[in-house]
């Protein structure tokens, strides 16, 4: 947990902007679930100030100021209120040249006073009593940060602590700095009238230069930047651990991998009776909060153990990166992960696992118009895939659910399990990993977009990710292929409002099918191998190199992310007199090609015709469809609507874009951010198991 992430002076330019402390108080009130006193509030928008002007004042306005920092990892799974530290300084020591971190608790109390016949670990401020030491606060912070289970475990750092009573002189706060005060790196005491101190000892800490690459790194280390799930998967080559799961994701996975114990049969000793017991676990999380992490994890840890395990999804996008990028040349990788309709007939014998994520996706029935009938399945499709293991795990987000025909539903998976009498075991996940690990950006999205009621705020930059909004098709494509060329990874995607047309003749041509004005671009191939001049095949265009001249759309898009994503709002909804308008889209041929263009703007999507929904149901799917896409970039998403009233709502949103150096492009990132993506390995790359202590291998395709 923490609230913001900015340097001094861009929190002052917050500040100014009249914007921080409703950030500050949108944040809590998602975190703790209740609203910041007035008091908090007052706290911020005083001791926060005063400590970012005495940064400046030092020349050290470039240091990273982390804001209601949780002390540890696991914070959210301790009872009762978290620790938090009001401010966690981040930056590079001067003499040192390593990560330099100060703790800081902020007091706005003027006069203290020693409590009668008491130690100065307890202290009395006039007008709220009694209070400890906020040395001792610092103490048990400092600890809890730097142990195991902190974010600087694991890491070169110089770290301390001190209390800024900001409005305090050194005479009216003496029990805080007397001779029987705590000691410790934690415990030193500023006050007002100690300003030029504090400000010494700010140039002696820190260096001038700020601390964004410092700050990246702790943001790594406290999970905010994650390694992009298909990049752990190829890092992961032969390793039984694929993922580092935190708090609440690691907890969800023990939690799974004990009752599998409990119930799976030790393949090497089976029992003498067997325990036939059925399970059914359930994890519910929105867009991010590292369902995929944990299933590829459990999938790992339950093969190593020689168990049969299967990686269910509804996703040709998500399973084709999959299978053809992480797993290209290694047949029985790719085997191992398969689709929801894929259990029609049930294993025989039954799997120990079986893992279904995007659980959303469930149809009703497994069926296929290319299936003879005696192959289309018959009964519900929850139903064939419990048929099919001993353990089945669902990982589910009903709000990512995009096409009428999707049935998966929290109360659909519990049903299920009752009708089979298996102990169905729930999780919810709510951290978020995605999107740079902004839920303020999460929620952002869905307030704009109207998935939860309540009016959106304008955007406010918290240092975790980015947003603007472009003038044009051009400028967008101008700013994603931009950062491609700098070494980002980079996609556009596209609300379906235009006509697909399969790759035309032998050559396999792609069609222009986005149209806006002058600036024609095809969709990503609507085929299974490479088209005319090296278009990547649909399974891959998320990750190819050549993939970036396409445009994506939400079905080849969910499930994966990118450093900067363009999303090109199309006509199917858009905004009139203060609401949501959604328009159905009618195709026209063009004479001379016969190829359909657009003849009355809106969605084309062929599962969301007007026949197949009714209008909430048709608005509900565009909704989430743009959800889906406004939420796949792990740093920056630049917006552009084709209608200019919608264009104009999304730029007063968003608000100015340059706040110093916060836009995130490759050049502006510190060296610790520019990660380049992996290139697929080289084929028969073997089984997991047999790979435990290979060296590293030379990819045959470079991508990014």
């Amino acid at each position: 947990m923490l609230l913001l992430k900015l340097a001094a002076h861009d929190l002052l330019t917050l500040n100014a902007r009249r914007r921080m402390v409703p950030h500050l108080a949108a944040r809590w009130r998602h975190f703790r679930g209740a609203d910041a006193s007035l008091s908090e509030r007052s706290a911020w928008a005083e001791s926060l100030v005063s400590l970012a002007e005495d940064l400046v004042a030092a020349g050290r306005g470039n240091v990273e100021m982390v804001v209601e920092c949780a002390a540890t990892l696991d914070e959210a799974e301790r009872p009762g209120d978290p620790r938090l530290i009001d401010v966690v300084l981040v930056g590079r020591h001067p003499k040192e040249s390593r990560l330099s971190v100060q703790l800081v608790e902020l007091k706005r109390w003027s006069t203290v006073t020693r409590v009668e016949r008491a130690t100065a670990d307890l202290v009395h401020v006039p007008g709220m009593g009694s209070k400890k030491h906020p040395a001792l606060q610092l103490r048990d912070n400092y600890h809890a940060f730097t142990s195991a289970r902190g974010p600087l475990h694991g890491l070169e750092y110089e770290c301390g602590g001190f209390a800024y009573l900001h409005n305090a002189t050194e005479a009216t706060a003496q029990p805080l700095i007397g001779p029987d005060a705590p000691t410790g790196a934690y415990a030193r005491v500023y006050t007002g009238d100690r300003r030029e101190r504090l400000l010494a000892d700010l140039r002696a800490t820190f260096t001038e230069e700020g601390g964004a690459s410092e700050a990246e790194i702790l943001l790594r280390s406290m999970g905010l930047r994650n390694t992009p799930l298909l990049d752990a998967m190829i890092r992961s080559r032969g390793e039984d651990t694929v993922f580092t799961l935190r708090g609440r994701q690691k907890k969800v996975a023990d939690e799974i991998l004990d009752a599998a114990a409990k119930v799976l049969p030790d393949p090497k000793a089976p029992p003498l009776v067997p325990d036939d017991r059925r399970l059914v676990f359930l994890v519910t999380g929105g867009a991010g909060t590292g369902k995929s992490a944990i299933g590829l994890q459990l999938k790992a840890e339950l093969e190593a153990s020689g168990h049969t395990v299967k990686y269910a999804s509804g996703s040709r996008a998500f399973n084709g990166a999959l299978q053809e990028h992480v797993g290209y040349g290694d047949r029985e990788f790719k085997e191992t992960f398969t689709y929801f309709s894929n259990f029609v007939t049930p294993p025989d014998p039954p799997l120990d696992v079986l893992i279904c994520d995007e659980a959303h996706r469930l149809r009703e029935r497994s069926t296929n118009r290319f299936w003879k009938p005696e192959q289309q399945g018959t009964k519900p499709q929850v139903d064939e895939l419990l048929d099919a293991s001993r353990l089945t795990v669902f990982f589910l987000d009903e709000g990512q659910s995009v096409r009428p025909q999707e049935v998966g539903t929290a109360d659909l998976i519990a049903d299920a399990a009752r009708r089979y009498g298996a102990g169905l075991l729930r999780y919810g996940l709510q951290e978020q990993f995605r999107c740079g690990g902004s839920d303020a950006y999460i929620r952002w999205v869905r307030a704009v977009l109207g998935v939860e009621d309540g009016q959106p705020e304008p955007w406010t930059p918290d240092g975790l990710m980015h947003v603007e909004v472009a003038d044009s098709p051009e400028e967008l494509e101008r700013i994603i292929r931009a950062e491609a060329r700098a070494g980002a990874s980079a996609r556009m995607v596209a609300g379906y409002c235009w006509p697909w047309t399969k790759p035309i003749g032998k050559e396999r041509r792609l069609e222009n099918d986005v149209r806006i004005g002058a600036w024609h671009r095809p969709w990503n191939a609507d085929s299974d191998a490479f088209c005319a001049d090296g278009a990547p095949p649909c399974t891959i265009w998320s990750v190819h190199e050549k993939g970036l001249d396409q445009i994506g759309c939400v079905y080849t898009a969910q499930g994966l992310e990118w450093d900067w994503c363009g999303v090109i709002m199309g006509e199917d909804m858009v905004r009139r007199d203060g609401r949501w308008v959604f328009h159905q889209g009618k195709a026209r041929k063009d004479p001379e090609t016969g190829v359909k263009r657009v003849g009355v703007p809106g969605s084309f999507d062929p599962k969301v015709r007007a026949g197949s929904v009714d209008d909430e149901e048709f608005a509900r799917l565009v909704r989430h469809a743009y959800h889906v896409l406004m939420t796949r970039a792990s740093r920056a998403t630049v917006l552009y609507s084709t209608d200019e009233e919608t264009r104009a709502y999304l730029k007063e949103l968003v608000g100015e874009v340059h706040v110093h150096g916060l836009r995130p492009t490759w050049e502006n990132l510190p060296e610790e951010a520019r990660v380049t993506h992996l290139p697929r390995p080289r084929r028969g790359r073997g089984s997991r198991r047999k790979r435990r202590n290979t060296g590293p291998q030379v990819p045959d395709l470079r991508l990014f």
